[in-house]
């Protein structure tokens, strides 16, 4: 009998005006049919945009498909009791040769209210950074929304978002509400809500191939922005080598890090959701029930809630480092 087992999934490149070419150099994506490449959605739910299975028997099935004959077993009872057969997160990497425009994206109940759907909370960990790279992660001082549009109105918008200088092995929770954009140089694994809606507030006056200019948000950003104040944007961790290390804890996903010198065994039976792993660097081994799957760096595997346990290991003298990911 065919039982589930460890998915992988055709990756969707997407063609962005500040996309490059670092998901081909460093993470293997092929996008040769486009000039450039910014995401590579790894695991999508997000309709028109569910990904497809591209190993073992169930290759050429889309995730929503999948969801829909195992359920529980594939998902965890609690997540599809919760999200039915639509997968609740989105796994991509993105490529900012340029910076993205400054955006914000609303919450759930603003999302629901307006678009009949969830709303979007990430979060970045950069997988490379060019030097001197940086990103925007909300305001630089306290704000309101008079102070905000002044500023907006003015051209001074840039003179009151916080710019941090980004490096590999940084990470950024993003929840919705914060505004923000991924600066020019740098690349980027993101976990985030399954949800494409986007309120963009400035572009830096690009225009696309056409000589036109991408739409503005500005009426919808304002009601979506949170003004609060954070200083502390960047998430402090130590990782400990063979051990899950917790990087982001929030209603919507956990992620941790996981640093491989040696085999980890891992029991997910407590956890009733199913588990991702994208690969950031090296390449490991994944074994369960006799039999084994490799992971590289760039791939992303997503692990069913009917596997129980599992194990990790690398080659002797190698090494990998892993994004672990689930709902709580």
């Amino acid at each position: 009998m065919n039982t589930l087992y460890p998915l992988k999934f055709t990756p969707i490149c997407k063609d962005k005006i500040w996309g490059g070419h670092k998901l081909h150099t460093l993470l293997n994506k092929e996008f040769s049919e486009l000039p450039n490449c910014g995401e590579s959605w790894e695991i999508s739910g997000v309709q028109n945009d569910v990904s497809v299975i591209s190993n073992g028997f169930l290759k050429g099935n889309n995730l929503e498909e999948l969801i829909e004959v195992y359920m529980g077993d594939l998902v965890g009872e609690k997540v599809y009791e919760k999200f039915g057969t639509e997968f609740p997160l989105l796994v991509k990497f993105i490529d900012a040769n340029d910076y993205l425009s400054i955006q914000v994206h609303p919450g759930d109940e603003l999302a629901l209210e307006r678009h009949d759907a969830f709303g979007k909370t990430e979060m970045w960990y950069v997988v490379q950074a060019d030097t001197g790279s940086q990103l925007i992660s909300g305001f630089n001082r306290k704000m309101d929304q008079q102070h905000y549009l002044d500023s907006l109105n003015s051209g001074k918008l840039e003179q009151i978002l916080n710019y941090v200088d980004a490096k590999a092995g940084d990470v950024f929770f993003m929840p919705a509400g914060r505004v923000h954009a991924i600066g020019k140089g740098i690349v980027v694994a993101e976990i985030q809500q399954t949800s494409d809606i986007t309120y963009r507030i400035y572009d830096f006056n690009r225009l696309d191939d056409k000589g036109i200019a991408r739409e503005l948000h500005n009426d919808l950003a304002l009601d979506a922005i949170d003004y609060r104040f954070d200083p502390e944007c960047k998430t402090n961790y130590q990782p400990v080598a063979n051990q899950s290390t917790k990087l982001v804890e929030c209603p919507y996903f956990t992620t941790n890090i996981l640093s491989l010198t040696a085999t980890v065994d891992r029991d997910i039976a407590d956890l009733d959701s199913f588990v991702i792993y994208t690969c950031l660097e090296g390449d490991c081994h994944l074994s369960w029930d006799g039999q084994d799957i490799a992971i590289v760096k760039g791939d992303s595997v997503l692990i069913p809630a009917l596997i129980s346990s599992f194990s990790l290991s690398v080659s002797t003298g190698q090494s990998a480092k892993l994004l672990e990911v689930y709902i709580n």
